[in-house]
């Protein structure tokens, strides 16, 4: 009859530390769970802030690299202009000088050969002021990189020559320069002025 009366309490403690003993496994077990969970979900934040700062790392060294290609051709740019800046900035003032040439080359032409002598010593000695100033003259532009076209005979270039008039001529081929009414001039390579000139066409 004790046992009776007291297993009943005996199995209700059993039971109630068995369940005590199941709830604290079940809440040890939720707890491992939820640390468990825990980590796996704060990774995952890491993960997404890390391929965020990859993204803006990737954003920001792409904006670098082409600012610094635009600065490097910010700075040929400049270094070209400078440079051209350098050979054509005379360029005008070549273009006046020009017409002062063509002034010389007139008045030496416009002097009767036969004049020129010993007992006309006035005129020989004019003469050879003319021809010793153009030949200073042309000097100077050469070396300023300033040269004469005088194109005669060769191939019709209209980035070079402009032609007056088309004419044909027996003897030469067509496309030819006949005859040349004005000199031209390139100044480092770039036409100046073009030369003014007659071209040989088929008959």
């Amino acid at each position: 009859s004790f046992c009776l009366r007291t297993s009943p309490r005996l199995l209700c403690a059993a039971t109630q530390q068995k369940n005590t003993g199941q709830n604290l496994e079940e809440d040890q077990s939720q707890s491992q769970n939820e640390q468990k969970v825990e980590p796996s979900s704060a990774e995952k934040l890491l993960a997404e802030e890390k391929a965020k700062l990859e993204e803006q790392l990737k954003e920001v060294t792409d904006k670098y690299k082409r600012a610094l290609a635009d600065a490097e051709n910010i700075r040929q740019r400049s270094q070209k202009l400078v440079e051209e800046a350098k050979l054509y900035g005379i360029q005008s003032f070549c273009k006046d000088l020009l017409e002062v040439a063509d002034i010389l080359e007139k008045a030496t032409e416009s002097v009767p050969k036969e004049e020129i002598k010993d007992d006309n010593p006035h005129l020989k000695s004019l003469y050879e002021g003319l021809v010793m100033t153009e030949v200073q003259i042309q000097k100077v532009f050469k070396k300023h990189g300033l040269i004469r076209l005088n194109p005669v005979g060769a191939k019709f270039d209209p980035y070079e020559h402009e032609a007056l008039f088309h004419a044909p001529v027996e003897g030469q081929e067509p496309g030819t320069i006949a005859l040349v009414s004005k000199i031209g001039y390139k100044l480092h390579g770039r036409t100046l002025r073009p030369a003014l000139v007659g071209v040989v066409k088929d008959a």
